[in-house]
């Protein structure tokens, strides 16, 4: 995934772009880096790995390094960013969050039409945001430039720059389906991916960019370069998983749908007659906590952390990029509470279910600390589609989700016609997916959120919501 944060100031402003990049350290954990832009030495940057130690460790001597009244930064988990450029539209800085599937594609016009060139990473892979910088300087100024590039994207672009007088100009992608919202202080604006970044520096909220919005910001106020669209998809995963629980999206905060969201979920089982006995409800944490909590609330169960993270050294599970090391991490980060494990029968909430690979690990490690039995219900439906319009997941292929690969288990690949079927927990076909899910990852029960429920517990428009890793549809 990733996601930008930048800051435009009557005053040096270095240390609270610092923090503010620092707080979306929960959206990547790749690449970081650092742009700034000073009236005496221009645009600098800084860009590290942090695969192997936080943002706020690798960056704790940029203030040592960089200088001056406007930054950006991100946290990627694709590309170095940002990157610098000098182009026909002047000097500056620009970062990016999102994916383009048709790459290969733009490369070819683009090199059509140019004499151009790209730096090749290994393989030849071109880094997005090179490319993206690449469509916008085709233009003749950036409002037309970042247009003609989300145009032409297939996949998802948000772009922050930073231009040499010390301004930002922020694009939201084509759709709206990431956020971007900006803060005010009496000294000038942020810009952020997450709302609690700038409010914990303490900027007060001004707007939040509509799907396809340009907007050009400097300390004095801002300017709308081009209007936003009418067409809105964002994200539906925003509140289900990766969004910060103090983040708030076109007016819903991320943890009070988490809480809805669970007693949804608590009053289909109840209305399904699915009231097992249950001694204590957890959530999966750290995600899957506040999903657990509404579903205590609305079936009135005990709530327990019968285990707990550790997390001092290894705050992600899957900070390693082998599969197999994420796994063994995942499980040597759980430590149990034995008195509430031990002959007791455990209803857990999750984020999601995707490949159950990490799930499985728990479920043998709270049987291997005394369970008697252990209930799984999902946040979220089950996901069927890997999402090709955000890069928040390393799946390769959609047969690695389990529900997929379940589904051709048992019908090959005519099964993928019946998805919505399988979706569905009160269909022949919904509930043989899910008997095959307990068995593979012996769970007493199983079930899954509808996309209905999700709808209703972040409480917007169905057609203004992405759901496309769950129904296929765009």
């Amino acid at each position: 995934m990733g996601g930008f944060f930048g800051i435009t100031s009557k005053k040096d402003c270095i240390t609270d772009v610092f923090f503010g990049v620092d707080y979306h350290s929960h959206l990547g954990t790749r690449i970081g880096g650092m742009a700034a832009y000073d009236t005496q030495i221009g645009l600098q940057r800084v860009i590290h790995n942090i695969e192997h130690a936080p943002f706020r460790t690798k960056f704790e001597h940029v203030f040592q390094e960089l200088k001056g009244n406007a930054g950006i930064g991100c946290i990627s988990d694709s590309d170095p960013q940002p990157l610098l450029f000098k182009s026909r539209l002047g000097n500056y800085a620009i970062c990016t969050i999102g994916i383009i599937n048709n790459a290969a594609a733009l490369l070819e016009t683009y090199f059509g039409a140019s004499c151009g060139h790209f730096n090749a990473m290994t393989g030849g892979k071109v880094n997005s945001t090179e490319l993206i910088a690449a469509l916008i300087d085709t233009k003749d100024n950036f409002t037309e430039g970042i247009r003609f590039a989300q145009e032409v994207i297939e996949g998802t672009a948000s772009i922050l720059i930073l231009t040499e007088d010390g301004g930002l100009i922020a694009a939201r992608d084509r759709l709206g389906r990431l956020p971007i919202l900006i803060g005010r202080r009496e000294d000038g604006y942020a810009v952020s991916f997450e709302s609690f970044a700038y409010q914990k520096l303490d900027y007060e909220d001004k707007k939040e960019l509509g799907p396809g919005e340009i907007v050009k910001i400097d300390p004095y106020g801002i300017t709308v370069l081009s209007p936003a669209l009418k067409e809105k998809r964002i994200c539906a995963f925003l509140w289900s998983y990766y969004g910060y629980p103090t983040s708030t999206y076109e007016g819903v905060n991320v943890e009070m749908m988490r809480y809805k969201n669970g007693e949804i979920m608590a009053a289909n089982d109840a209305k399904n007659g699915k009231n097992m006995e249950i001694d204590y409800v957890g959530g999966v944490p750290d995600s899957g906590t506040p999903h657990a909590i509404g579903y205590c609330n609305g079936s009135k169960l005990p709530f327990a952390r019968a285990f707990i993270k550790y997390t001092p050294t290894w705050s992600r599970s899957f900070m390693p990029v082998n599969q197999t090391d994420r796994n063994e991490i995942a499980k040597m980060k759980q430590i149990p509470v034995n008195e509430l494990i031990r002959d007791r029968n455990l209803l857990f909430v999750d984020d999601s279910i995707v490949r159950g690979t990490q799930l499985r690990e728990t479920v043998e490690f709270l049987y291997e600390n005394g369970a008697k039995s252990v209930h799984m219900r999902s946040a979220c439906p089950p996901i069927m589609y890997g999402c090709k319009y955000l890069n928040f997941s390393r799946a390769t292929s959609d047969m690695e989700l389990i529900a997929r690969r379940v589904i051709m288990e048992l019908e090959g690949p005519e099964g993928f016609e019946h998805i919505e079927e399988y979706s569905n927990g009160e269909t022949e076909r919904g509930r043989k997916l899910r008997e095959v899910i307990c068995r593979e990852l012996d769970l007493a029960s199983l079930e899954f959120q509808t996309i209905e429920g999700v709808i209703e517990a972040i409480g917007l428009p169905a057609c203004e919501l992405c759901t496309y890793c769950w129904n296929g549809k765009e």
